[in-house]
């Protein structure tokens, strides 16, 4: 069984407005992500501070159990709220998430007990807003992390088994890495908008 949270809670300051419901070819930013994430899912949450704008998409929607923590307070919820052991969190503002980067890091966690996170590195760094977290171990190395003043998404990263999912294993899923582009300002907005045309 498997959680798919979408992290909608951010304050989309450099966009202007909110992200989540930016008009996208006639849909909302996030309901390209739902639709593409809902058929992998067992459960669908959805992590926002402002639920009252997302109630029309008809998923289960929870507020920040620790606010004012930033996006390693949403991480927290998202794990918190997950009713499964393998949680996938991707981000709201990503309209070509991959199902099938997440489902080959889902199976590394499923055949590996040791591990605790799959994580995609990019020539950007990690990406965390797009992996899978066994939530029983991950968990409680989030919430050390909050209680210590970490804010930071990967600052309790060292403290758990990560497997890197590195391009060479994400690159025949996604050969033009689209899965991770993120949409943060006017411009990029409009990238997305040519790249779905």
């Amino acid at each position: 069984m498997f959680s798919v949270v979408i992290q909608a809670g951010g304050n989309s300051r450099r966009m202007g407005s909110n992200k989540a419901l930016l008009p996208l070819r006639g849909r909302p930013l996030i309901e390209w992500v739902l639709k593409r994430v809902q058929r992998l899912s067992d459960e669908l949450l959805i992590i926002t501070n402002q639920p009252e704008e997302l109630l029309f998409l008809g998923v289960r929607l929870f507020t920040d159990l620790m606010p004012g923590a930033g996006v390693l307070g949403g991480l927290y919820t998202a794990l918190s709220c997950a009713q499964y052991e393998l949680v996938a969190v991707v981000a709201c503002d990503m309209p070509f998430v991959n199902v099938k980067i997440l489902e080959a890091q889902r199976a590394l966690l499923i055949s590996n007990e040791t591990l605790d996170v799959v994580m995609p590195q990019t020539a950007g760094g990690l990406e965390p807003l797009h992996a899978v977290y066994r939530r029983r171990t991950c968990l409680p190395a989030v919430q050390t992390a909050l209680l210590s003043g970490q804010r930071r998404m990967i600052s309790w990263l060292p403290f758990v088994n990560v497997r890197l999912f590195q391009p060479s294993d994400w690159l025949p899923y996604d050969p033009n890495g689209e899965a991770f582009f993120n949409l943060n300002t006017p411009e990029d907005f409009e990238r997305a908008v040519q790249l779905l045309e």
